[in-house]
């Protein structure tokens, strides 16, 4: 197949869809639908995606494509990841984004991979003669790359977010076990590093506090915590609190011990850090300076003997 029938295919194809769209969308904004009539009544709230609602979508029907995004939003998350895992996700990573706002933006990064996929298929048709299946080939792997970056960049986020989290613990356990040491309670002491402090972890503090606030128990809403971000250094400072509290045994030590604990793994990580690099160090030292330092060595010799003979 040359590259001109490549070309009417795929505008084939976008035409099929645009139609399908336009149908789709005039079936849906016909008028509202029985659960929107009687939502008012019932008190409903629907949880949907922000980036679907346009800034006149409130108390009226529904018009123009967002209902159809909608739509294909809500087909693509039957396919992808349980909303329960993601959620979890979602909250580890920090971000106020609900599960179909991150499968809205999956289906736009998917989108714009298939885009960029068929422009790729069709400049690759015209310059190599790759045919149809090249412009299909490359449009559905950029599609799939689309929606694999959009997972990778919200994984990259959490991993961030629990160094950060890390790196701010032992100052906060420090000050912690100093206020507990002067005489503050454990809730008290949360409080004064929530008034002092700012970052990812005195976040997590200051939603602990709010649940105290809201009559959770200072353990249960630890423990909350702990599930919240599965780092196992703060999940030992959760236990570590929560039987101190139980038990009554001395909390500013229990804190100085964990703010310990947590400095000497991060040594320990920087060594096994510097003992990795010191061996990737070696690769180019082995690979490409020694093979030049003996091609020097041994090249004027060989020169010399063959001279002579």
């Amino acid at each position: 197949m040359t590259a001109t029938a490549a070309v009417v295919v795929l505008l084939g194809l976008v035409l099929a869809g645009g139609l399908w769209l336009v149908l789709t969308g005039a079936r849906v904004t016909g008028g509202p639908s029985f659960s929107a009539r009687i939502a008012p009544q019932l008190r409903s709230v629907e949880v949907e995606s922000a980036l679907l609602a346009g800034p006149g979508r409130r108390h009226t029907g529904h018009t123009g494509p967002g209902p159809v995004l909608r739509g294909l939003a809500h087909r693509f998350a039957r396919h992808g990841a349980p909303s329960a895992a993601l959620e979890k996700r979602l909250v580890r990573a920090g971000s106020g984004t609900s599960v179909a706002d991150y499968r809205a933006e999956q289906l736009l990064f998917a989108t714009a991979g298939l885009l960029l996929g068929v422009v790729l298929g069709l400049t690759g048709a015209a310059r190599w003669g790759t045919g149809a299946g090249g412009v299909l080939l490359a449009a559905a792997a950029a599609a799939a790359a689309g929606h694999l970056l959009r997972d990778h960049l919200l994984a990259r986020r959490i991993r961030a977010r629990e160094r950060r989290m890390l790196a701010e613990f032992p100052a906060l356990a420090e000050l912690m076990a100093l206020s507990v040491g002067a005489g503050e309670s454990a809730v008290g002491s949360l409080e004064r590093v929530c008034r002092v402090a700012d970052g990812e972890l005195t976040a997590e503090f200051r939603e602990v506090l709010a649940q105290t606030r809201s009559g959770a128990g200072l353990s249960h809403a630890l423990q909350d915590l702990s599930a919240r971000t599965p780092v196992p250094p703060i999940g030992r400072f959760v236990d570590g609190i929560v039987v101190a509290i139980e038990r009554g045994t001395p909390l500013a030590e229990v804190l100085r011990a964990q703010a310990q604990d947590v400095r000497d793994h991060d040594k320990r990580e920087l060594m096994e850090t510097a003992g990795r690099k010191e061996i990737a160090m070696m690769v180019p030292l082995v690979f490409f300076v020694l093979p030049l330092t003996v091609v020097f060595a041994v090249y004027p010799g060989l020169a010399v003997l063959e001279l002579g003979f």
